[in-house]
């Protein structure tokens, strides 16, 4: 009898740090639902390195996450809607681009804030922006002489 306790009791302890690790895991990866948020929009000739659940970042700061891709079939840019954290508050002159983190890094959304005093709210579209620059397209044209 006393076996039968002793093996609950290890599995019990083992479930808590799993479920622990899923916690964790949810809170890093940014899948858990905690924390207020607002939905922004931005079209892009290029997401090139960028899907859902990247990082949007202000000043290097995460703020938010991509939270969906689609293809607008009359202009063909990448519509992309991203979360940014509610205690964020954006000017609506904000620009937004594609950016990576060094030579061999991964891409990110970078947002710069404006200068206006007009806020951006729950789903307003962020207007200037600029995709992703290819590092293999540059380094092609520079090898070929094409400007």
């Amino acid at each position: 009898m006393a076996n039968n306790v002793a093996e609950t009791l290890i599995g019990a302890a083992v479930l808590a740090v799993a479920g622990g690790f899923l916690v964790y895991a949810a809170q890093t990866t940014g899948l858990s639902s905690g924390g207020d948020s607002y939905s922004l929009t931005a079209n892009f000739r290029s997401i090139e390195g960028v899907s859902v659940g990247t990082d949007v970042r202000v000043a290097g700061v995460k703020v938010g996450r991509v939270t969906a891709i689609d293809l607008n079939p009359t202009t063909y840019e990448a519509v992309t809607s991203f979360s940014v954290s509610a205690d964020i508050q954006l000017p609506d002159d904000s620009d937004v681009k594609i950016s990576t983190e060094g030579l061999l890094g991964g891409n990110y959304v970078d947002i710069t804030p404006g200068g206006s005093e007009f806020l951006l709210a729950d789903g307003d579209e962020i207007l200037n922006t600029q995709g992703a620059v290819s590092f293999l397209n540059l380094l092609m044209k520079f090898a070929s002489g094409n400007d």
